[in-house]
């Protein structure tokens, strides 16, 4: 019994082909044998019909694959073999064409093709399956050809298990690999030395055909293109089958990858450069990360952050406790009035009698200083005033501009010299940039927004995972986003913004509350409080968060803007923030002030576009980077007070420039009468001049980190020098802007070492920049540009608290003795 149960499916067999040999139009086929080789010729009125049987148990996945051989190139007659199957027809011709860039085409005479596997039902027992091959020709004369059909042994992929193969243009392979019990995510990463030949990985559904050829490879699945390295995620719930094909097509030309095109006669590239298209692989199927990672990576990103505000609220206890103690030990002393000076402006009553230099002349001062007394005006304290005001109200007359010449062309100012205007016109001027940068945000953020969405919607309806430069190696999906954990690490830009927004209000409360009770040291001594650039600050780094993580969602070459436009807003308002600190009352409008920055916006897209090759655009942008330094650095230079006017219109203010330079530098040659603004402005210029001549000879592709660098440069440039001049003026730092200093040190050395450790490039092909992917490095989950946005995030708020607490020191110094610089 068990030998003639043995023997049925091949008495099955013989059957089966008897039958089919009966019906064949064409004549008997003959029966083919796997692994033989079989030579013949074929002709217009001789062809050739092979039958190939076999049984597939249940279970089983039995995948067939046939090469074919002609020696012929005759592209006029070729070769037609034509594969059929019980579910498909598979058919090809020899030679082989395919057509590349610029109409080249390549031929190739030796093909081999994987036909789609079938799997008998477990229900149906054992299935006999059958497989034609007919090979015909048009031609009038014979034509050669080889052939061989054999069983693929390692058609199934397992899991962490590398597999290692060959594939040529002509020459594709793919594989089976089904989902384990406990499985529902894997990565595919597929390996090669070589960086040429340029490849395709695809991963398709369990459908035949199966499109494993260079024109329609891209037709199902997903799909990347490959130098050296390539990485896909794929998780169970994409198909319901449980299984899928892996595919692997070499390209017959490597221009999609960034290679350069063969030259070729007459459109028809050598037999030499075809062979050379070989390229050996090697796949591994790993696990990727589980559900419990997702959450302890969100839980650590939020709670990290969280510990700022644990923080913040234990520093501002802190400080209570100790002006609690402070307000007990001045009421118990006996000399606790101390303190309260009794005349209204206490910086007039205390300067020597004749003495103008550096104090405020009643006499001679303008409106708006004597509206912030309390005997002519509201209270000093109302920022909240209905009446519309604006500094023109107050700021008119002639005899004012004159005033504002004598003040600020002092050789040695002092801060009463620089806040002159009445403090509610002042804060209001200030308030309008944080207005201004929430509209900015929202009309910037909501068409960013709907196109990174369109972005992710492209990818995943196509499959085409080329459109975005993420870091393959570590990009964890979750619901519709390809890469979850570069979103999730911009969460400390949102939240350390929003900490910031509210230590701001803290401060802003507690002078509100002292403005109201008339204190004297918050009238007339330290620094003038004005907290608009800090709330805008504090905004622009909520929204650098917001459109990094659209950029993240995917990153490519023609959104990279996007992650970079509130990097520029955020370095200029803390230059902004900077010069108000000692000059509150000449500093930028917010209208000019952002629409510099829309400007420079503009620069960096237009770089992006065409400062690639463009060598005039570079020529163009370096004269006005130069143009722009020297501008500004005059207006800083003579406080807002060199006027560039002239008799012949717009050359009037050239020909002004010139006769200063040539009087001041030239022709007499004398000290300069502000050594230090001079010294800052000498750097500064050569710092930017510098950057202008670099992008001219080197031009570097990335046009908006080069922008930025710049207006990071400028940035760190005018902080050192304020510090150095803070020291030199016998200033102290206090404990917490010098913690803050040394915190915003040390965090951003340590977010510029993962900021250069470049995992992708738009700059590159899609291929190219894969070259550059590695794995996670911190809990499975984030990798080196995820601790970039931790670490940049804490450097930029540690950044802002040093402007925020830099001078709390003169909070007790009268603003005649404070220094301008």
């Amino acid at each position: 019994m068990a030998g003639g149960a043995a023997a049925a499916p091949g008495v099955l067999l013989c059957a089966l082909l008897w039958a089919v040999s009966a019906a064949a139009p064409g004549g008997s086929p003959a029966p083919g044998a796997f692994g033989r080789v079989y030579r013949g010729a074929v002709n217009i009125s001789a062809e050739r019909l092979y039958a190939f049987a076999y049984s597939s148990e249940p279970g089983q996945v039995d995948a067939v694959r046939v090469y074919v051989n002609s020696s012929s190139e005759n592209l006029q007659y070729p070769i037609l073999f034509v594969v059929r199957q019980q579910k498909g027809v598979l058919s090809w011709q020899v030679p082989l064409i395919f057509r590349g860039l610029y109409q080249r085409t390549y031929n190739y005479q030796e093909v081999s093709r994987t036909l789609c596997p079938s799997e008998p039902a477990p229900e149906t027992g054992p299935s006999d399956q059958i497989i034609f091959v007919d090979v015909a020709s048009m031609a009038p004369f014979n034509i050669a050809y080889e052939l061989l059909v054999t069983r693929l042994e390692s058609f199934q992929l397992e899991t962490n298990r590398p597999f290692n193969f060959t594939a040529s243009p002509s020459q594709p392979q793919y594989f089976l690999y089904k989902f384990p019990q406990d499985v529902d995510s894997v990565i595919i990463k597929v390996v090669s030395d070589a960086v040429y030949p340029c490849s395709v990985v695809s991963v398709q559904d369990i459908v035949c055909p199966v499109y494993d050829l260079d024109h329609n490879v891209e037709f199902n699945g997903v799909y990347q293109s490959m130098t050296k390295q390539a990485a896909i995620t794929v998780q169970r719930k994409d198909f319901p089958g449980e299984q899928f094909f892996v595919v692997f097509v070499i390209k017959p030309e490597d221009y999609a990858c960034g290679g350069s095109v063969p030259s070729s006669i007459h459109g028809n590239v050598n037999r030499t450069w075809n062979l050379q298209r070989t390229k050996n692989l090697q796949v591994t199927i790993v696990p990727s990360i589980k559900k419990s990672v997702y959450i302890q990576a969100m839980l650590f990103s939020f709670l990290s952050f969280l510990s700022f505000y644990v923080g913040s609220v234990v520093v501002a206890f802190v400080h209570y406790i100790r002006v609690r103690r402070k307000a007990s030990a001045e009421r118990l002393s006996p000399e606790s009035g101390s303190g309260v000076m009794t005349s209204s402006h206490p910086i007039t009553a205390s300067t020597p009698e004749g003495s103008s230099y550096g104090a405020i002349d009643e006499s001679s001062s303008s409106g708006g200083r004597q509206l912030s007394s309390p005997e002519h005006g509201p209270p000093a304290g109302s920022d909240t005033d209905s009446s519309v005001e604006e500094e023109s109200d107050f700021d008119t007359m002639p005899e004012i501009e004159s005033d504002k010449n004598v003040i600020r062309t002092k050789v040695f100012l002092y801060l009463s010299d620089l806040s002159r205007k009445d403090r509610r016109i002042v804060s209001k001027k200030y308030k309008i940039y944080f207005w201004n940068i929430i509209t900015i945000a929202v009309f910037y953020a909501l068409p960013v927004i709907q196109l990174v969405i369109t972005y992710q919607t492209v990818v995943n309806v196509t499959g085409n995972q080329d459109i975005c430069y993420y870091n393959f190696l570590c990009a964890h999906p979750l619901g519709v986003l390809s890469a979850f954990n570069n979103i999730l690490s911009n969460v400390g830009h949102m939240l350390l913004g929003f900490l910031f927004l509210l230590i701001v209000l803290r401060r802003n409360i507690l002078h509100r509350r002292a403005m109201e009770m008339k204190d004297v040291y918050t009238l007339d001594y330290g620094i003038p409080k004005h907290f608009g650039l800090f709330y805008a600050m504090g905004i622009a780094l909520m929204m650098e968060g917001v459109l990094s993580a659209c950029y993240h969602v995917c990153p490519n070459y023609s959104n990279f803007q996007f992650d970079t436009s509130f990097m520029y807003m955020i370095a200029g308002l803390c230059m902004l923030k900077l010069y108000q600190t000692r000059h509150p009352d000449i500093n930028a409008s917010a209208y000019s002030a952002y629409a510099s920055f829309a400007v420079v916006i503009c620069l960096a897209v237009l770089g992006v576009v065409f400062g690639k090759n463009d060598m005039w655009f570079w020529v163009i942008f370096s004269l006005i980077h130069v143009l722009a330094s020297l501008a500004l650095s005059t207006q800083i230079y003579y406080m807002g007070r060199f006027k560039m006017d002239g008799p012949d219109s717009d050359l009037g203010m050239f020909r002004r420039a010139a006769m200063v330079l040539y009087t001041d530098c030239i022709q007499q040659c004398s000290r300069p009468m502000y050594m230090d603004r001079m010294v800052l402005l000498i750097v500064g210029n050569l710092v930017n001049w510098s950057f202008a001549i670099f992008g001219l000879v080197y031009r570097p592709r990335d046009f908006a980190s080069y922008i930025l660098g710049i207006f990071i440069c400028n940035l760190l440039l005018y902080l050192a020098f304020y510090i150095i001049m803070k020291i030199r003026s016998s200033e102290k730092l206090l404990p917490i802007p010098l913690f803050c200093i040394v915190a915003t040190a040390v965090v951003w050395g340590a977010a510029l070492y993962f900021f250069f450790q470049t995992l992708s490039s738009w700059e590159e092909t899609p291929a190219e920049s894969r070259e550059k992917n590695r794995p996670c490095i911190l809990l499975g989950f984030f990798d080196d540009h995820d601790v970039w946005h931790f670490l940049s995030a804490a450097a930029l708020f540690f950044s802002f608290l040093v402007l925020l607490t830099l001078d709390d020191d003169l909070d007790t110094v009268r603003r005649d003795k404070i220094p301008v610089f």
